[in-house]
Formats: structure tokens, C-alpha cells, sequence
């Protein structure tokens, strides 16, 4: 059954465990993000719920990217798509080995629950693909009105994980956005610039960003974005 309420974010304890329970279906994570909420699953418990005290994000103002690595970026031939092949990406996700990662938080229960999610609308996917088309990078999110949370990356090929986040900033901002969500701060992140904000801000700018109307995203289905012009 559909979670109908949760308790206000503010209740969360100190390592910002708001509830326990509830399923994942798209009326229940719709319900969550739009209010500052993520499932987090953990081996042997039901369902968690998380609202950390401090939310990281990426705000575009203090987006950057290092220098070697913006070297690297304009010597590849990797392409930008959209939505192309959502399943796949979350599945890479969900299998990608990780050095000093045992495992992953993505069940195939969160598999199954973001894939219906994306064919609601309101899960995407960001992808890094060859010139012969070849998936080498990816990010999948959750995005409701113009408030986007990145939930998780993958890359098989040098720095497309990378890649996928400099180009989705790049259409991100051709479209009025001016951050997203990440959550939970990563050393990968923190590398283009990601800070942690307290969670009352990250409230005030999420109702803000759910109020605008959403940016145009591509249906499932193949689709290219012109290189960035970051790199020109």
C-alpha cells in the first residue's frame, strides 16, 4: 500500500533516520522527494527513510571543473543522451564493483521501484555513450518540477562518470536550473564543488525549486545533446 504521510523531516534522528517501512511505490517516493526525503535501504531492516540534519548539493555557482580534468574532457569523443536506456543504467549502477564499496545500496527492489518511476516521468537518465554508441557512463535521478536529486553513477571508460555530471550541469543551467541534490557528500562531488547545506535551507530551496515548472526532458527514448559548450 502507497505511504500517504510521512513524519516532518525535523523528527529525523541523528543520522537522519526519519521512518521505517512503507513500500516504494511511485506515489510513496513521489511523496518523499517532494518533501526532502530518501529511501535508503539496509541490509536485514525494512525500508529507511532518511532527512540528514545536513544535505549536500552541487549549486552551480560553485560548480567547477579541475583543470586536469577539464584537459582530459576535450580530448574524449563521448557522446551526451538522455533517457536513452534508463534500465540499463540503473542496472550498471546496481552491478558496477566499486573499490572500497562491498556491495551496493541498490536492491532490485530500488531497481524495479526507479524503473516505474521512470516510466512515470520523474526518473531520468544521464548517459556517456561512444561514437558507436557503446553505454561507458551514467547517472539516474529523481526529478520533480526543477528539483533534481542524483541518486547514483556508474562509468566502464575513463572519467565518464565524470563526463555525464559536467554535461547534465551544462543542460541543467541552459534551462534556469541552478543545483541539484545529491544527498549524501561524496569525495566525487566534492571535486567539482559540492558542499553541504543545513537541512532548513535545503527545504526553502527544494519547495522552491517544486514550485517552477519542469525543464524538458526527453521521453524514453534515444536522443543527442550537442557536446558542451564548457569545453570549447
Amino acid at each position: 500500500m502507497p505511504i500517504l504521510e510521512f513524519p516532518p523531516v525535523e523528527e529525523a534522528d541523528e543520522h537522519g533516520l526519519l521512518a521505517v517501512g512503507g513500500d516504494l511505490h511511485v506515489s510513496s517516493l513521489l511523496l518523499a522527494y517532494s518533501n526532502g526525503i530518501f529511501p535508503w535501504p539496509h541490509e536485514g531492516y525494512p525500508m529507511l527513510w532518511f532527512a540528514p540534519a545536513e544535505r549536500a548539493i552541487l549549486d552551480f555557482d560553485d560548480f567547477h571543473i579541475p583543470s586536469r580534468l577539464a584537459r582530459y574532457l576535450k580530448k574524449v569523443n563521448y557522446t551526451f543522451h538522455i533517457n536513452t536506456d534508463f534500465a540499463a543504467v540503473i542496472h550498471a549502477c546496481r552491478t558496477s564493483v566499486r573499490k572500497r564499496q562491498q556491495g551496493t545500496w541498490i536492491t532490485p527492489e530500488i531497481e524495479a521501484a526507479y524503473t516505474a518511476l521512470h516510466e512515470a516521468g520523474h526518473a531520468h537518465s544521464f548517459e556517456a555513450r561512444t561514437p558507436d554508441g557503446e553505454l561507458v557512463g551514467g547517472m539516474y535521478g529523481v526529478m520533480i518540477g526543477r528539483a533534481f536529486s542524483g541518486e547514483s553513477m556508474f562509468f566502464r571508460a575513463p572519467h565518464a562518470s565524470k563526463f555525464v555530471i559536467v554535461e547534465t550541469v551544462a543542460y541543467f543551467r541552459q534551462h534556469g536550473m541552478t543545483w541539484f541534490d545529491i544527498e549524501v557528500m561524496t569525495p566525487h562531488m566534492a571535486l567539482f564543488g559540492a558542499k553541504e547545506i543545513p537541512r532548513a535551507e535545503f527545504m526553502r530551496r527544494l519547495k522552491q525549486a517544486i514550485a517552477q515548472p519542469p525543464i524538458p526532458l526527453p521521453p524514453p527514448r534515444r536522443r543527442r545533446i550537442p557536446h558542451s559548450a564548457l569545453f570549447s
